[in-house]
């Protein structure tokens, strides 16, 4: 019986076939945060930043209506650096 591979809190990039121009991202993927779904692309340091180590920048989008019915919800806070429904201890 095969084993369920678990995508959650993972994701991954490849190189952009499609890219056209300067602006199309180097890199594209997909990563899982907590259940939900987002499509990620990633660029390469230009060329007149070579005097810093190699890096890559990245855009996280989230896919329209993709979430799982196990994504985790992240608590929301009011401001106050409380959720909602913390009480004070004491």
């Amino acid at each position: 019986m095969a084993q369920e591979y678990d995508n959650e809190n993972r994701g991954s990039i490849w190189k952009n076939e499609k890219k056209e121009t300067e602006k199309h991202p180097d890199f594209t993927g997909s990563l899982n945060v907590n259940g939900q779904e987002f499509w990620v692309s990633a660029w390469k340091r230009r060329p007149d930043q070579s005097d810093k180590a190699p890096a890559l920048s990245f855009s996280i989008k989230a896919k329209e209506g993709a979430t799982t019915q196990n994504a985790k919800q992240v608590p929301q806070n009011n401001g106050t650096g409380f959720d909602d429904g913390d009480s004070i201890p004491f």
